[in-house]
């Protein structure tokens, strides 16, 4: 037995089974040829930021595309971070978004899959595994150096301007300690952290291929990283590369952020004797600010938070057709070609991605979220209406759900159409999009008559109108009847021809039924009014006429 075999065995006498011993109980996965296995690996903070959806959803997206596997892991090795249940809490937020995973953590203690456990806590023994061998090859060793002594260290660098940081080199005190001195620290008790021992060399560069930003040249890494901490729980980086190899990740997509890690985890990979996954750098998705560009910040914008989407009551088709808009500068263009195909036949390229970072822009959300909600059938936009209110908005909710067939009519209006209206951007607007139904809600207001009607022309429209008025009509008797008051009262039914001679007329059939329209809704921009009429019923609009009638008479 060598020396670092001894030293292995002294580290990790508990451990009997063999990095050997994983590769057969993770086994490389029966995928057909080209399919990607991604990951999402949130810490358990419980707050999803959008950027972290956003790069859920590409993950997501390489996966389906290709006939592969997406999974959730939980990377909780930092319990400061960590908060009571939040894993739930992001599970939530992919869930309400239409992120599902195909294994991984799936609930609080619940997961799925062959190729777990898929939170990092309960991975110790696979960690320490790998560890042994490692030490037991001369690739780690133990660091016994004090949180004192490495303090004097970065002073020590500081001063000296050394442009590299950490424990390397001259630095690396416990480097090349021997075996005995080795073991007659372990026999004192004295604390350590496991450390990598870098071959990295200062004058040498790598390189490697991102998916997205390219070729990437980098120095090497040349610091001897902690692998475990001194109670034996791996930092991040070494975990991670253990956790990608057995779970067999194929591609590793996240934040830029994480590019200039990539020289150590691309030595981890290769200490460790695996292979090294494709990577895939996401620029962060910006916010314009005072003519510049900013990260969106989880401390200074309410939209960073994916709870704030599910607040305001996008639905999640909205959002991930609008992240898809990030995601791929020709989504739009394929969506105007393909305008109900499912979000999932479009042709997703990492290569299509942006080098920068998208700008997030609210004001676009909403444009692109009226086009989404206005193909939904009328029962969708009920259901959706429904649910959000019942969380945030109860008065609400107990009347839509006090009759759901008459709030499915007021929402069939004008739906179903070649060109459908385009009134709702998310599910707190359907209140007031459809207040002028329930008495409960709806406020009489005038002064919504069309500028060339004053109140006793308006009083005039309306006396005549409720004379006229029949429920049984069609909807082209109606407008026939409509037609036919206009000449009467100085209106003509041809609006062509009053705006070739406009002083000949008091106005023109719209304004005739612009006066109708807001007498009984209060408004003058509504879906269309016969549909209006025939929903809102006989009594209540002769009641609404007669209160019009009353307040512009006075």
């Amino acid at each position: 037995m060598t020396e670092y075999e001894q030293l292995a065995t002294l580290l990790f006498p508990d451990v009997r089974q063999t990095v050997a011993d994983l590769e057969q109980q993770f086994p490389p996965r029966a995928l057909k040829d080209g399919a990607r296995v991604t990951r999402f690996a949130p810490s358990p903070t419980g707050f999803l930021h959008i950027g972290g959806l956003f790069s859920a959803l590409i993950s997501k997206l390489n996966a389906a595309t290709t006939g592969g596997v997406f999974l959730l892991r939980i990377e909780d090795t930092d319990k400061k971070r960590e908060i009571d249940d939040g894993v739930s809490e992001i599970i939530k937020g992919l869930t309400a978004f239409g992120i599902d995973v195909d294994e991984g953590v799936i609930g609080f203690g619940q997961e799925t899959g062959a190729y777990g456990p898929y939170q990092q806590s309960h991975r110790a023994a696979i960690y320490h595994t790998v560890a042994k061998q490692l030490v037991a090859q001369g690739l780690a060793y133990p660091c016994f150096l004090t949180e004192e002594q490495l303090a004097a260290i970065r002073d020590e660098q500081e001063a000296q301007g050394t442009p590299i940081k950490g424990i390397f080199g001259k630095w690396a005190r416990y480097r090349d300690a021997d075996f005995e001195t080795q073991k007659a620290l372990l026999a004192e008790g004295r604390p350590y952290t496991l450390r990598l021992r870098s071959p990295g060399r200062e004058d040498h560069r790598i390189s490697f291929d991102d998916l997205i930003k390219g070729k990437i040249e980098m120095p090497e890494n040349v610091q001897d990283v902690v692998l475990l901490k001194t109670d034996g729980i791996p930092t991040y980086h070494f975990a991670h590369a253990v956790d990608d190899h057995f779970m067999r990740t194929t591609h590793v997509i996240r934040g830029d952020e994480w590019i200039s890690s990539v020289p150590l985890h691309i030595q981890l990979f290769k200490a460790c004797g695996f292979r090294v996954p494709k990577y895939a750098h996401i620029s962060p998705i910006m916010k314009e600010e005072n003519g510049g560009k900013r990260k969106l910040s989880k401390r200074k914008d309410p939209e960073a938070a994916v709870t704030y989407y599910a607040e305001q009551g996008y639905p999640k088709e909205s959002v991930l057709e609008y992240l898809l808009t990030l995601a791929n500068s020709n989504f739009e263009d394929w969506r105007r070609a393909n305008p109900t195909a499912p979000q999932s036949a479009f042709p997703f390229s990492l290569k299509k991605m942006s080098v920068s970072g998208a700008l997030f822009d609210l004001t676009k959300l909403v444009d692109v979220s009226k086009n989404v909600i206005s193909v939904f059938p009328a029962e969708a936009v009920y259901t959706g209406a429904c649910a959000w209110a019942k969380q945030y908005d109860h008065a609400f909710y107990s009347l839509l759900a006090g009759d759901p067939a008459y709030a499915t009519a007021i929402l069939s209006i004008d739906r179903g159409t070649p060109k459908p209206r385009k009134d709702i951007a998310k599910w707190n607007e359907v209140k007031d999009y459809v207040a002028y139904f329930y008495d409960d809600l709806y406020e009489n207001d005038y002064s919504a008559l069309p500028d060339n009607i004053t109140a006793e022309m308006a009083a005039e429209i309306l006396t005549a109108y409720k004379e006229a008025y029949n429920p049984a009509d069609s909807k082209d008797e109606w407008f026939t009847r409509i037609k036919a008051l206009c000449e009467p009262l100085g209106y003509t039914p041809n609006v062509k021809e009053y705006k070739k001679n406009p002083d000949a007329y008091k106005g023109h059939v719209g304004d005739v039924s612009t006066v109708i329209r807001v007498a009984v809704t209060g408004r003058r921009n509504t879906p269309d009014l016969y549909s209006i009429l025939q929903i809102l019923g006989t009594e209540t609009v002769l009641c609404r006429l007669q209160t019009a009638l009353d307040a512009l008479t006075r």
